[in-house]
């Protein structure tokens, strides 16, 4: 039976599956996007794959929205909680992929796995802050929500505009690889990935919640191996590559 015991020991296991997945991402790689060549079984196009693999935590929202179980949706901080995590959803798995410029097919090891992690995520954030979490009427105007909303936002939109960047890299019709310009791609190499990272991180913080934590450390977990994968291929790829760029933290890492 279902307990709030329950979601906590997901939330534990979650943070070990972001660890144990930034190993295995480090040392073996991850086969997507510039990288997919490297794997030989069937793949799944672009497009169809960003919408999915995306749609469970898109749907989880939805679904509990619409039961008139979700005890705790009656109060305004879970529903604001909540949107914030169907808004970034709305966008990654209904815009986003329609967005995209060409694209290489997704392997399809890779989409159940993001499939997968979707549905565990989606179950566990929506299933939290719709029966479980209990916040003061006022929360919405504490510094702790107000700061991690803030978090939230701009990562959201450092996130989108860096998507923006890298979708107008190539011309219609090039293929070829080039080096990202602008924003905050002068600072780091993977600028969408640390709007990603920071936008959860933000959810967390607003959330004040150990199931909102575990989602911003495995989002890192993932998304900083990713991003060393990324920086290495851009160094040995271009001789003029900028130095000066960080990983993903910058001035940092």
């Amino acid at each position: 039976m279902e307990s709030v015991e329950l979601l906590d020991a997901l939330a534990y296991l979650m943070c070990l599956l972001g660890c144990k997945a930034f190993l295995w991402i480090r040392w073996y790689g991850s086969p997507y996007g510039r990288y997919s060549s490297q794997y030989s079984g069937p793949c799944v196009p672009v497009r169809a794959a960003w919408v999915l693999q995306e749609l469970p935590s898109l749907a989880w929202p939805l679904l509990e929205c619409a039961c008139a179980s979700a005890v705790r949706l009656d109060r305004l901080p879970n529903r604001v909680l909540l949107a914030m995590f169907l808004v970034h959803y709305i966008y990654r798995t209904l815009i986003f992929p329609f967005v995209i410029r060409g694209g290489k097919p997704t392997p399809l090891f890779t989409c159940v796995t993001a499939f997968l992690f979707c549905l565990y995520n989606g179950y566990l954030q929506s299933r939290y802050l719709s029966h479980y979490a209990v916040y003061a009427e006022d929360w919405v105007t504490q510094p702790c929500f107000l700061a991690g909303f803030a978090l939230w936002l701009t990562g959201m939109l450092v996130n989108i505009h860096s998507d923006h960047i890298l979708r107008n890299l190539r011309k219609p019709g090039e293929s070829n690889y080039k080096i990202p310009r602008g924003g905050l791609f002068e600072y780091v190499t993977a600028a969408n990935y640390l709007g990603e990272s920071v936008e959860w991180f933000g959810f967390a913080l607003a959330s004040w919640s150990l199931q909102g934590a575990a989602f911003a450390l495995f989002t890192f977990c993932v998304l900083l191996s990713r991003a060393m994968h990324h920086h290495r291929w851009y160094l040995e790829k271009f001789e003029d590559y900028p130095k000066s760029r960080k990983i993903l933290i910058p001035f940092l890492y």
